[in-house]
């Protein structure tokens, strides 16, 4: 092979691995030139995001986590409402860049997607009929419980050894307990502290199980291989953690002032640094 036929080879091979890293990821680049950070949400799930009853503008902290993270990436962003079960295969597809929508890394979501550093960790809780002899998670071992259909709610029902019975949306599943169509629903500590106290004077009275049923560390859900844009949305979160920022949009939407009454107690950590059961 003569050297001119070797140099040309090389220049195709340089070419062709230029253009291969074009094509395989700048997602930021196009999000940037954009100026636009389309971000999907939880469609009705309050008080992450839902529809504001007066205006019908969506509102929530995942809504405004959106807006804050769009902002620090110099972005304006656009909200995408998503079903429970949509928000992995939105991201996948590349129909919308991030997905915030109180997302729990498990094996399964982490080989389809790839998340930012958790941001909190969530708990999902078990609540049941106040006057349910039960005391912890165990003694539901079997019976049927209710949930968002494709949610970490569902795993943790059947990691349990329970039988799931599925709805589109908490309130479906809320229904259910009160309908005796299952012994009990699971959520997160949010929803089930808010149904539980809204149960108090609509319907049978319930009450939240102190045993949580699993641990999860909640990201923000992102197109695999995208190394720059996973850096930049950490980058981001990190910022917005030291301005105080996301300790603010949890006092405004789950707080001491709120119904749920949270204090947040977990800062934005690498997920390597967390100890937990990781859901299939």
């Amino acid at each position: 092979m003569s050297n001119r036929t070797a140099f040309r080879f090389t220049a195709i091979g340089a070419c062709l691995c230029a253009a291969s890293l074009l094509a395989h990821a700048d997602q930021w680049s196009d999000i940037s030139q954009r100026k636009e950070l389309r971000c999907g949400t939880f469609a009705d799930v309050p008080p992450f995001a839902a529809p504001d009853p007066k205006t019908r503008e969506m509102v929530g902290h995942d809504v405004d986590l959106c807006n804050a993270l769009a902002k620090e990436l110099g972005l304006t962003a656009k909200v995408t409402p998503l079903s429970v079960e949509a928000r992995v295969p939105e991201v996948k597809l590349g129909r919308v860049d991030v997905t915030i929508a109180n997302l729990a890394y498990t094996k399964s979501r982490g080989e389809q997607i790839q998340f930012s550093d958790p941001y909190y960790v969530a708990k999902e809780m078990l609540a049941v009929k106040a006057s349910d002899p039960g005391m912890a998670k165990a003694d539901f071992k079997g019976k049927r419980l209710s949930s968002t259909k494709g949610s970490t709610s569902e795993l943790s029902i059947k990691m349990n050894g329970s039988e799931p019975v599925t709805f589109q949306d908490t309130g479906s599943a809320f229904m259910a307990v009160q309908q005796n169509k299952s012994v009990g629903m699971i959520a997160n500590t949010m929803t089930i502290t808010k149904l539980v106290n809204q149960s108090k004077t609509e319907g049978v009275a319930l009450k939240m199980i102190k045993d949580p049923m699993v641990l999860q560390p909640i990201g923000i859900g992102m197109k695999k291989d995208e190394p720059v844009l996973l850096s930049k949305v950490n980058a981001a979160l990190y910022a917005l953690e030291k301005s105080g920022e996301l300790d603010k949009l949890w006092a405004k939407w789950l707080g001491p002032n709120t119904e749920y009454k949270m204090v947040r107690e977990e800062k934005v950590t690498p997920l390597a640094d967390l100890k937990f059961e990781l859901l299939p």
